[in-house]
């Protein structure tokens, strides 16, 4: 059994922008984490028998509850990861849309469906919740990344396990009494403070009944492997390389102002953020020269001030790894444009950057860069655009800037390997729309109703006609 008492059995919370010591907390004994499993199971014993209609009652009081704790809630999500205010608030704003979208379109989601099968029997199809569900999630949404699985499985009638990122485990704990105050019965979502073998002690328990992660698509492999040694589903939301395509017609101001904020949204900490900016070589010379100038002139500086555009990465080995990947690109030939340099001083800031001449074999072009840096890659034409935006292993999202709706529409249905398209605009996500992605960027879906079934079990039922 693990000492909860011992110093390196904790987890420390830092801000990013002060490097200042927020918090620390212990982590769970393997008893005490055994414990919380069965408090959660015995709560989705309860849950389970309840009506889509009442877990829809208590989903919308969560909606209104993250709306009456917003700012307290958005301050804590700044100091935990850094990330603007605004956008803080913007996440709360989304999680309580969330809510009151799935309290809305669950009950006809998860409705029983009947059905006349041909030898005359009557079938009855029942979408029946199965247990505690498992989510391990990252730092980059504190409140987001949880609220997207949670409150679908809560819809389904399933319990849910939180182990979320160190870095913002104050705004865990945080989520959580907001579940409780709002409604939701105690336990019924656990936040679970536990290490790395505990989690793999976690995965493998029967009472465990299917598993989540959002992360890096080699965190994925390994926790879908260890899931699928015990049989368990998975759900695996990882990251990505978002190609944009700025075609021959596309409107370079519009394309120019929507790629500076689609690469330094949440300090360009995000799967879905526009990474590579594909530009077909009749329009290269004037995307390139409005959109160095512009990410030239992102502020970069105090996340809860007003007047700045950009703030600091997550963690000192995140700013660390990605300026290694710029300088690794240079070495291969890219070029920057503007940025690049790593700011002294306190803080774990990384300005808005552009790498050109952008070519594979290069990280700029190959691998995901994880903060504010963009990988601008010249294309011959509008076909050969479209071949450099599927030449990634990642297939998350991405974007096409056309004047043409009919096409860009037509290209995305028929060409783009990603789950999501953005034509002429950047979005990170919607309760409507599904979200996921493809190749590894990982499998199955979250938002748009087919989250709240990814982990339901489709009984069967038939009866004599």
């Amino acid at each position: 059994m693990k000492d909860t008492h011992s110093p390196d059995r904790a987890m420390t919370t830092t801000n990013p922008a002060t490097e200042e010591v927020i918090d620390t907390y212990p982590l769970m004994s393997d008893e005490e984490m055994h414990a919380a499993l069965d408090a959660c199971h015995a709560a989705f014993s309860d849950w389970r028998m309840t009506s889509h209609e009442e877990r829809g009652k208590v989903l919308k009081a969560i909606g209104a509850k993250l709306q009456e704790r917003k700012d307290e809630f958005a301050a804590l999500m700044t100091r935990e990861m850094g990330k603007r205010l605004e956008d803080s608030r913007d996440e709360i704003d989304l999680c309580s849309a969330i809510c009151d979208w799935t309290a809305r379109a669950g009950p006809e989601v998860l409705a029983d469906e009947t059905r006349e099968l041909q030898d005359g029997r009557k079938g009855v199809i029942s979408k029946s919740p199965i247990g505690v569900i498992y989510g391990i999630q990252p730092w980059n949404f504190p409140a987001y990344q949880a609220v997207r699985y949670a409150i679908a499985n809560l819809m389904a009638g399933n319990g849910v396990l939180l182990k979320h990122a160190e870095i913002c485990t104050g705004s865990g704990l945080m989520l959580r009494d907001i579940f409780e105050e709002a409604g939701l019965p105690k336990n019924l979502f656990t936040v679970m403070l536990i290490d790395h073998d505990q989690s793999d002690e976690l995965i493998a328990h029967e009472l465990v009944r299917g598993v989540t992660m959002t992360g890096s698509a080699k965190s994925g492999s390994i926790i879908a492997a260890k899931a699928g040694e015990h049989l368990k589903k998975t759900v695996m939301e990882l990251g990505s390389n978002d190609a944009y395509l700025v075609l021959e017609d596309a409107d370079i101001d519009l394309a120019v102002k929507t790629c500076v904020a689609g690469r330094i949204y949440n300090n360009g900490q995000t799967c879905v953020n526009a990474k590579r900016f594909v530009v077909a070589d009749k329009v290269y010379d004037a995307f390139v020269d409005g959109y160095v100038k512009a990410m030239g002139e992102v502020s970069l500086g105090d996340p809860t001030k007003e007047d700045t555009d950009l703030g600091p990465m997550a963690r000192k080995d995140l700013r660390e790894t990605l300026h290694e990947q710029v300088e690794k690109s240079v070495a291969k030939g890219a070029k920057i444009a503007v940025g690049g340099t790593m700011p002294e001083g306190t803080g774990y800031y990384y300005p808005a950057t552009v790498l050109t001449e952008v070519e594979p074999g290069q990280p700029a072009y190959d691998e995901e860069l994880f903060g504010p840096v963009a990988s601008v890659i010249r294309a011959k034409d509008d076909n050969d655009a479209m071949r450099i935006a599927n030449d990634s292993r990642f297939g998350l999202g991405g974007g096409i800037f056309s004047k043409d709706e009919d096409r860009a529409l037509e290209l995305a249905k028929q060409h783009f390997d990603t789950g999501m398209v953005f034509i002429n605009h950047f979005n990170l996500a919607t309760p409507e729309m599904p979200f996921g992605g493809v190749k590894d960027s990982g499998y199955g879906r979250e938002h748009g109703g087919f989250g709240m079934t990814e982990f339901i079990n489709a009984k069967a039922i038939t009866l004599p006609g």
